[in-house]
């Protein structure tokens, strides 16, 4: 297996998660959000299951634990997400929620104490250009109701890194498993909000289109069980530290998905603001390598390694 090979599926995975934003806008209104979610979680729980089947029998009390109490906190950063795109453009959702790399380092109080002050330099960059790009260029208008959404969603996503890693800091765990209890605990979540709606999942499902199920499989297989298992297959052959790079290109993505296929609107300051986010994050990203060279050395002992910062997931 070659290199290129490797980075070449991390980078579909970028891809796909940069467009999962679009194709959540164009399947979810504000009305359905989560009994699409719902359909969602469930489609891609029953694919990991069929895939998993023979590992289920050996679940353990621990991975049980962990992935339930996991897929509450993943359910509502998915929430945030899913309401939030709604109401603001795919390319805002995708560079707004990159945020979550310079989050992730000052939430997580294990580590944050250790970085050195330019990181914090690199956070007001970046928070500096979601300011920039939620304005309209006729004089400073507060950002609107998805923006803030979606932000709130990398505060909760960050959250979710800083949890993964903690629960899982020297306990033998399979990730596959928790994994998959995470999205049946997502799932649960989903359907029981729907039942204080006056649209449950059977009569959105019933409501949905081909075209509908189309996107739905796109984000319930390519955007979740694809990317999942590529990662588990890609990290044996490559090192963390590139994984984390490549899939670190997914708000650039979500930018050009939004602009070349969503028609998303292009004005000089959503370019600024998006400049800048990327330019803050990757700043980020990299201070966060050099302060912290164990975080991404396969070598060392996972309980000794401090938290991963993760690029965001996309809506998955």
């Amino acid at each position: 297996m070659t290199t290129r090979t490797v980075d070449a599926a991390l980078l579909g995975v970028a891809v796909v998660w940069g467009s999962s934003y679009l194709a959540a806008k164009s399947l979810v209104t504000a009305d359905t959000v989560y009994p699409v979610l719902a359909i969602r979680f469930a489609v891609g729980a029953l694919a990991l299951t069929a895939l998993l089947a023979c590992r289920l029998r050996s679940v353990t009390r621990a991975e049980f634990l962990a992935g339930s109490s996991l897929g509450i906190l993943l359910a509502v950063v998915l929430a945030l997400e899913t309401e939030g795109v709604v109401r603001t453009s795919a390319s805002n959702a995708g560079l707004i929620i990159a945020t979550t790399i310079v989050l992730t380092p000052l939430l997580d109080r294990r580590v944050a104490v250790r970085m050195p002050a330019s990181l914090y330099r690199a956070t007001a960059l970046a928070v500096g250009g979601v300011a920039v790009l939620t304005q309209t260029g006729a004089g400073f208008v507060a950002p609107n109701a998805g923006d803030l959404l979606i932000g709130c969603a990398a505060l909760a996503r960050a959250l979710h890194v800083i949890a993964i890693s903690r629960m899982s800091a020297g306990r033998p765990v399979d990730s596959g498993r928790v994994t998959l209890i995470q999205l049946l605990t997502a799932a649960a979540a989903f359907c029981a909000v729907t039942a204080w709606q006056n649209r449950g999942v059977v009569a959105v499902a019933a409501a949905m289109t081909t075209t509908d199920w189309l996107l739905m499989g796109y984000l319930a297989l390519g955007c979740t069980v694809f990317a999942f298992l590529v990662q588990m297959w890609a990290v044996r052959r490559t090192s963390a530290s590139r994984v984390a790079l490549l899939l670190g290109t997914e708000p650039i993505w979500a930018a050009v998905t939004g602009v070349v296929v969503g028609g998303d609107a292009v004005t000089v300051t959503g370019v600024a603001g998006a400049v800048l986010i990327l330019s803050g994050t990757n700043w980020a990203r990299r201070i966060e390598a050099r302060a912290r060279p164990c975080l991404y050395d396969e070598r060392v002992p996972r309980q000794h390694r401090p938290a991963r910062i993760a690029p965001g997931r996309g809506v998955s």
